[in-house]
């Protein structure tokens, strides 16, 4: 593997900590931090992603010839890895990294004029309809049905874990479009307005008390038939492009490596009630360096994979790989972090947000107040975009040939 950097790829990096520097806000870090829900609020979310739309750098999965800034993987990488470390926000994700590089990819030309400028400005906010209740790792089971009529799709059926649908104007959604034909065979990707009076938003509170996914109803919503993306027939392929782009292809490690730093910064503060600061505690410290070795591990192996990708090879099914390995290691991060701050990591306050002037008064520190919820709403992360025993049956089979 030659992964050296060259002299431009250190100029560009040089040049994303300089605008970091400048356009992250008190405001926009403190969010950031104090989110311990997956994905972050649409108010701290949105302003930050009119920051980067300004300045170009906000569909860094697009190609240029459709609104993205015409990065290399290399530049990609770079510069997610700076957001992680400096703590930036995340984006809109289902929008800007999942629903998007489909339309990119699968698009009529008026579908991209249309749908495209709409993301980027924040204008559409999207949610996804994959799971269902019965079909969530079995996803080829769904059963929620799309059915032609003149000039539009009617929809039935529900779709559950449906992640901001409360905040959604749009969903991209898997739909069973010939009921006669096999599983994988029968579904389509449909785009549906959320903004209907056939369509029922519910909300499920999550072990942390997060108002963050959804159960979704259809009742003969509506949606125009040039809302479908690609062929009747084609979504099973659509779905499994775009569940590469969630479950891989960026960069999880330099996160993960800044959360323990964050962690060890804490523990250097952090009484134990026994021998000074928890940093000095042999177990504390025997699990914080043996979690870093993994995260360091992990990026090796990303940047083995950015590697292959420069050469221009796809991502393929190693993301599920990545997927695997960054979820149980968040988790276990988290669990660190928990254990950290003692009995002050158990509250669970039940308000939100955690940041702002309207925040609840945390019991001890800030970082001890979140660690609890973050951990409680991390469990996810094993679970959704497909589960570790499907990670592991992907790896099996397509990266070790079983």
């Amino acid at each position: 593997m030659d992964i050296a950097f060259t002299d431009e790829d250190l100029a560009f990096r040089d040049e994303v900590r300089a605008f970091l520097d400048e356009k992250l806000n008190p405001r926009l870090r403190e969010g950031s931090a104090q989110t311990p829900s997956v994905f972050t609020e649409p108010d701290i979310t949105r302003e930050w992603q009119a920051i980067l739309n300004e300045k170009g750098w906000l569909a860094t999965s697009w190609p240029k010839e459709d609104g993205g800034p015409g990065w290399s993987v290399v530049q990609k990488y770079l510069f997610e890895k700076e957001c992680a470390i400096a703590g930036a926000p995340s984006v809109p994700i289902l929008g800007l990294k999942l629903v998007g590089p489909v339309i990119c990819r699968f698009g009529t030309p008026a579908q991209k004029a249309h749908f495209l400028p709409r993301i980027l400005s924040g204008e559409d906010y999207w949610c996804q309809g994959y799971s269902e209740p019965g079909s969530g790792s079995d996803l080829a089971s769904l059963k929620t049905r799309a059915e032609r009529v003149g000039d539009k799709y009617i929809v039935n059926g529900s779709k559950i874990w449906t992640t901001h649908a409360h905040h959604a104007n749009w969903i991209f959604a898997l739909v069973r479009t010939n009921p006669e034909a096999k599983k994988q065979e029968g579904i389509s990707f449909l785009l549906i307005p959320m903004e209907q009076p056939g369509v029922t938003v519910n909300p499920i509170m999550t072990m942390a008390n997060d108002h963050e996914v959804n159960a979704t109803f259809f009742d003969n919503a509506e949606s125009d038939a040039s809302n479908l993306i690609g062929e009747e027939g084609q979504g099973w392929t659509i779905a499994k492009f775009l569940l590469e782009n969630e479950r891989g292809g960026g960069c999880a490690a330099p996160g993960l490596l800044a959360q323990l730093d964050r962690i060890e910064d804490y523990a250097r503060a952090e009484p134990s009630g026994v021998n000074g600061p928890m940093i000095h505690d042999a177990g504390f410290a025997q699990r914080l360096a043996r979690l870093r070795l993994e995260a360091q591990a992990f990026e090796v192996t990303e940047l083995r994979i950015l590697a292959e990708m420069i050469k221009g090879r796809p991502a393929g099914p190693q993301t599920s790989l990545v997927k695997l390995v960054s979820s149980n290691l968040r988790q276990s991060i988290q669990m660190l972090s928990v254990d950290l701050f003692g009995y002050e990591g158990l509250q669970l306050p039940t308000a939100r947000p955690l940041y702002g002037n309207m925040a609840p008064e945390p019991i001890g520190s800030n970082e001890a107040q979140v660690a609890m919820p973050t951990y409680l709403n991390g469990r996810a992360y094993t679970i959704f975009g497909g589960s570790d025993e499907v990670q592991k049956t992907i790896i099996a089979k397509q990266v070790l040939g079983l």
